[in-house]
C-alpha cells in the first residue's frame, strides 16, 4: 500500500491502558469503536469477545479488530501491551475481518515490538514525514500479523449465527431494536439464538444486547452534551425515565451522576 497523505488516515500507538481511560467497563462491555484496533499483548493474559465467539488471550498474542466490529476484552492486573488505532480507509495489508493470532517466534515478537517501539518514537519527536514513517512501520505490523498461520476454527452454523446478530447490534441503530425483533429478522426463534451465542459467545443474546446499549449510553453520557432524554431516545428506549431506571440498575448511578462524575475529573 503506497503512502497517500492525502487519504484522511491517522495512525496512533499507544499502552494498553489507554482502551479504557474512563474504567474498565470502556473494554468489558460489548461495543463497536469507529477505529480499527491492532492490540500486541506483551505481558499477562485474558479473555476476549471477538467475531462471535469467546477466547482466551495470553502473552504474545495480536488481536486485529476493525471498525465497527462487536467486541470487548478483559484483562488481568498484570496485562501489559500497546495498542494501535487506525482511523480512515483501513488497505491492505491489514486484514478486512478481525484476527487473534499468537506470535511464537522470539524473532517475531522482537521484530513486531519494534515496529510499535518505532511508531511511539517518530510520534514523540514528530520529525520530518514522521506520518509516512508511522503509516509504513504499521503497514509493516500487519504483514508480520498475516504471515503468522491462521489457527481460526471452523465455522459452524452456530458461530455464523453468532456473528451475524453480532454485526446487527453493532452500532447504535441496533440498540433500538429488541432482541426477539433480532432473532425475527435473522429468521431464527429468541430461544434458539439465546442458546446459539451462550454456546460461540459466553452470553446470552439479551445480555450482549443490554451490553451494547450499556456501553453506548455511558459513552454518550462522558463524551457528549447531549440531552438525556435525547440520548435515551436515541438508543432506543421508551422515555427518559425507563432510561434513568436502566442505568441506575447496572451502574448504581443515575444518569446525571455519571456525567457529572466524569466532568469532575477533567477539572
Amino acid at each position: 500500500m503506497p503512502f497517500d497523505s492525502d487519504l484522511p488516515r491517522e495512525f496512533h500507538a499507544a499502552p494498553l491502558v489507554r482502551l479504557a481511560p474512563e474504567g474498565g467497563w470502556q473494554t468489558a462491555l460489548a461495543h463497536s469503536r469507529n477505529e480499527h484496533l491492532l492490540i500486541w499483548i506483551t505481558r499477562g493474559q485474558g479473555r476476549f469477545f471477538l467475531n462471535g465467539e469467546q477466547r482466551g488471550f495470553g502473552l504474545h498474542s495480536v488481536i486485529f479488530v476493525p471498525a465497527g466490529a462487536l467486541w470487548s476484552a478483559e484483562f488481568s492486573r498484570q496485562c501489559l501491551g500497546q495498542v494501535l488505532s487506525m482511523t480512515g480507509p483501513l488497505l491492505p495489508p491489514f486484514p478486512e475481518a478481525p484476527v487473534h493470532k499468537r506470535f511464537t517466534s522470539l524473532q517475531e515478537q522482537t521484530g513486531l515490538g519494534g515496529h510499535f517501539e518505532a511508531i511511539s518514537r517518530e510520534q514523540a519527536a514528530q520529525g520530518q514525514h514522521w506520518h509516512r514513517a508511522v503509516q509504513a512501520h504499521s503497514e509493516l505490523a500487519a504483514v508480520a500479523l498475516q504471515r503468522q498461520p491462521d489457527t481460526a476454527p471452523r465455522q459452524s452454523a452456530a458461530l455464523r449465527l453468532c456473528r451475524a446478530y453480532c454485526q446487527r447490534i453493532s452500532g447504535v441503530q441496533g440498540c433500538q431494536t429488541t432482541m426477539a425483533a433480532h432473532a425475527e429478522a435473522l429468521n431464527v426463534t429468541p430461544t434458539h439464538l439465546t442458546r446459539v451465542c451462550k454456546a460461540a459467545a459466553g452470553k446470552t443474546a439479551a445480555s450482549l444486547l443490554t451490553e451494547r446499549q450499556l456501553h453506548a449510553a455511558r459513552t454518550l453520557l462522558i463524551t457528549s452534551d447531549i440531552p438525556i432524554r435525547d440520548i435515551a431516545a436515541r438508543l432506543g428506549f421508551g422515555s427518559a425515565a425507563y432510561f434513568t431506571r436502566f442505568i441506575t440498575q447496572h451502574t448504581g448511578q443515575p444518569p446525571s451522576g455519571l456525567r457529572d462524575s466524569a466532568r469532575k475529573k477533567l477539572q
